[in-house]
């Protein structure tokens, strides 16, 4: 049986939210089976449990935000995709993420940092089998016009692929890898995807800030981008990094829907918002997928049994 995973023992981070830049402290705890992911508002009096999932995605505007039910007004936590996708290159089903404000840390703006600490706990195999949503039947949706154009889709597919194009009026950008595909269970997200930082362009950035946005943002933790070239001294991590951290935050964004993905995922210039707008048009048609286990290891796709302790 493919089995349900969380972790051995508690762990702890602390940072600054790279919007708000406040500083923020994490810890993420064992769960049990069937738990899913959950955030919990410690600061507050009482503290509120905000489940992972679909319909708790509350704005998606800069980050992927969640809320109780998908209130806007209502408690939040931002910036979750990167801890997301950690969770989802380990295997992870299951985790209580206390948190003490309203943004998870950005720390190295990678999801590397996040991966050393939940491997540092240890990965639990649990008894209870492992949910997956498979997609049935292609779903896509698309905005914009022309050169505005954006989209993303999801396919059959026995395994989880993601494929990232990306496309920016920038030569630094342009002048890197603007497509990659990867496979979720070839056990080389560790290496190939998690150490990919968000990016910045400095004339986004200086209007952003005026907006009270990115106010914990640095070089440390971030790739800053001027009109023609990287700032940061020690370069960029790939050749590609821009589009492989487009794919993270996919990864991330995707995972919101609780449970890993069994399908072709392919986007051309998307983001957050249609991301979650795509797992909205696919959960929206009950005959577009359907949630499956693996009673027989043999019947998973290729390295899916193996995922969290392939590393």
């Amino acid at each position: 049986m493919v089995k349900q995973r969380t972790l051995k023992s508690i762990t702890r981070a602390v940072g600054v939210g790279i919007h708000s830049g406040q500083k923020v402290e994490l810890t993420l705890r064992p769960a049990p089976a069937d738990t899913g992911i959950v955030f919990r508002r410690v600061d507050l009096c009482p503290p509120v449990d905000i489940p992972v999932g679909v319909t708790s995605v509350s704005d998606t505007r800069m980050a992927t935000t969640i809320s109780p039910g998908g209130d806007p007004g209502g408690p939040k936590v931002q910036t979750i995709e990167h801890l997301l996708s950690a969770c989802a290159g380990l295997g992870l089903d299951n985790l209580i993420i206390d948190i003490n404000a309203d943004e998870v840390p950005v720390l190295d703006g990678s999801a590397a940092a996040f991966v050393f600490l939940l491997q540092s706990a240890g990965i639990l195999v649990q008894d209870a089998p492992k949910r997956f949503l498979r997609v049935k039947k292609p779903v896509e949706v698309r905005q914009g016009e022309g050169k505005k154009l954006m989209w993303a889709k999801l396919e059959p597919h026995h395994g989880y692929t993601l494929s990232f194009e990306i496309e920016f009026d920038n030569p630094a950008v342009a002048a890197t890898g603007s497509s990659f595909v990867f496979d979720m269970g070839s056990g080389t997200y560790k290496k190939e995807i998690a150490r990919a930082r968000t990016f910045g362009m400095t004339a986004d950035i200086d209007l952003m800030r005026s907006r009270g946005l990115t106010l914990g943002g640095s070089m440390d933790n971030a790739i800053v981008v001027d009109d023609y070239k990287v700032l940061n001294a020690d370069g960029l991590r790939y050749d590609d990094e821009f589009v492989k951290h487009k794919i993270l935050d996919a990864i991330g964004d995707m995972q919101v829907a609780g449970m890993p993905l069994l399908a072709a995922y392919t986007s051309f210039k998307g983001g957050h918002a249609l991301n979650n707008k795509l797992l909205r048009a696919l959960l929206a048609d009950e005959s577009a997928y359907e949630i499956v286990h693996f009673d027989d290891d043999r019947q998973a796709p290729k390295g899916f049994a193996e995922l969290a302790p392939a590393w």
